[in-house]
């Protein structure tokens, strides 16, 4: 959004800015949020650093809006809270999707609180960066991202020197991205801003069986990607542990009853669907027309251990020319219709599509900061600005203003 374009639209963002501005704090905090977030709004053509928003903002200072990111002590969680009662007025219906993935900020050095060399898909290979987890929320009236974690690996969680040097809090300890995901997760189901019983994930989530049970046990219904190795039962085959032949130890482990078929992967089964079982269905409108795809679906037991774990579904998907396939594995009940979980599985794509709008047009990943607090502050900021583009995309779609 240029200059003009704000111009034209500033009494909203005066609006929609004290919405938020009381828990920054004092006056001072307030107007700072005000001044950061006009910033990453109209800065558009230089990195969206502290010197070029105070550049682009009258009354601004490099200084001062430094401070404010990564002095201030403003908390994140009621601006969350904040963020996601202004998002629910605008996007919630009861059959919303919640979407778990991550990006990555590529940083040069070590210092950068939770930096390391792995696998960052923004550079789609292995790299120094930063991973941030995200929660969205897609409905029929939009979607945007609606909470966010940093990735601790542990070479920092582990290490108390560094994490007190970045101003992590002593009390966090080590978290893997599916955990930070199911605490996203579990503090919106307790806001209750958002409605919806449904989440999906790629792979790196959908493979994790503690991920797939927690959510369960949380009440979410989930189709998540997982990899085509992923084993599943096709009938519940029964289990037994061994009688005791009288010598060495007594068996305790559960095994499979003698004759019943092993798990197979989610692949050899996807081999077997014939031309009938496959359903041309449409998952969703896209930017370049309907999105359609073949779709099939079969009722499996997840494995655990080679064991039968939960009842669940395995569906797939591919391009009406048969590439590109994908497995998924879903808890939903039994007689659910496979439209409604194949459509679920296709609404990862508008998280892709809000990384690419907020690293666009709010500087999502144009911070220069390198402590805990700073990168907390800047990413809340510019979920916040996506919140109010948002509200423009709403509210003024159809007027002349334009970003």
């Amino acid at each position: 959004m240029d200059a003009g374009a704000f111009a034209q639209v500033a009494s909203t963002f005066s609006a929609f800015h004290q919405r938020f501005a009381p828990l920054f704090g004092r006056p001072e905090a307030q107007q700072r949020s005000e001044q950061y977030l006009r910033g990453l709004l109209v800065q558009q053509t230089d990195r969206r650093n502290a010197e070029n928003l105070a550049e682009a903002v009258t009354g601004a200072t490099p200084r001062a809006l430094q401070r404010f990111l990564s002095e201030s002590p403003w908390r994140i969680a009621p601006v969350i809270d904040a963020l996601q009662a202004e998002l629910g007025e605008r996007l919630n219906t009861p059959d919303g999707v919640f979407v778990l993935d991550e990006t990555g900020f590529p940083k040069q050095g070590r210092h950068s609180v939770g930096v390391a060399r792995q696998y960052c898909g923004t550079l789609g290979k292995v790299g120094n960066c930063q991973l941030g987890v995200f929660l969205a929320y897609v409905s029929e009236r939009g979607h945007a991202l609606v909470d966010h974690r940093l990735y601790l690996p542990r070479v920092w969680s582990d290490d108390a020197a560094r994490r007190q040097a970045a101003g992590v809090p002593p009390e966090l300890t080590y978290h893997s991205k599916a955990e930070l995901g199911l605490a996203m997760l579990g503090r919106v189901q307790a806001r209750g801003r958002l409605s919806g019983d449904w989440v999906t994930a790629d792979e790196d989530y959908g493979k994790v069986p503690s991920l797939r049970d927690a959510l369960t046990t949380a009440g979410w219904h989930y189709v998540l990607e997982v990899p085509w190795s992923t084993p599943v039962f096709e009938r519940l085959a029964t289990t037994v542990v061994p009688d005791w032949s009288g010598h060495g130890r007594r068996p305790t482990r559960v095994r499979l009853t003698a004759g019943e078929a092993p798990s197979r992967s989610a692949q050899a089964i996807a081999a077997e669907i014939g031309p009938t079982e496959w359903q041309v269905l449409l998952v969703a409108e896209g930017a370049q027309g309907p999105r359609q795809y073949q779709c099939a679906a079969r009722r499996i037991w997840e494995a655990r251990d080679g064991l039968p774990g939960p009842a669940g579904w395995l569906v797939l998907r591919r391009n009406l020319d048969g590439s590109e396939p994908k497995a998924y594995l879903s808890n939903a009940p039994a007689g659910t219709p496979l439209l409604i979980m194949a459509r679920v599985g296709a609404q990862r794509w508008p998280i892709e599509t809000e990384f690419q709008t907020e690293k666009g047009e709010t500087g999502l990943d144009e911070y220069e900061v390198r402590g805990w607090s700073g990168w907390q502050h800047h990413i809340t900021l510019s979920l916040l600005a996506g919140a109010f583009l948002l509200a423009i995309q709403q509210e003024w779609g159809g007027k002349t203003c334009h970003s």
